[in-house]
């Protein structure tokens, strides 16, 4: 049986609450502590990227500030790319090569 759908601010304002109730107000990576305004700076992280994954007792979510957040998230998206290349492939391909007749023009100017 399929879930009612949630809008997802709503999912996130709730296991947010949660969160901010169950762990004390400090970054889990950096170790920055948060209160008043600023407090809007924590976000939740889920450790297995899910977000549909909320289990009750918060096992799946840490605290981490805005900075350090992004930082895992983009962590998690190199690894997935770099775990998705085949053996020997260095990533993008060159296509083109801005400096590729340069050589050719100086000499035509001696």
């Amino acid at each position: 049986m399929n879930k009612p759908h949630v809008p997802y601010a709503q999912r996130e304002q709730g296991y947010r609450e949660k969160a901010l109730k169950m762990y004390p107000w400090v970054c889990g990576r950096c170790a920055r502590e948060f209160s008043g305004k600023r407090l809007s700076e924590l976000t939740v992280h889920h450790k297995d990227h899910n977000h549909d994954n909320n289990p009750e007792d918060g096992s799946n979510w840490e605290l981490l500030c805005l900075y350090c957040h992004d930082n895992e998230h983009s962590r998690y998206t190199d690894n997935q790319y770099f775990a998705e290349a085949k053996p020997g492939d260095n990533g993008p391909k060159q296509t083109f090569k801005g400096l590729a007749g340069l050589a050719d023009l100086l000499k035509k100017q001696d």
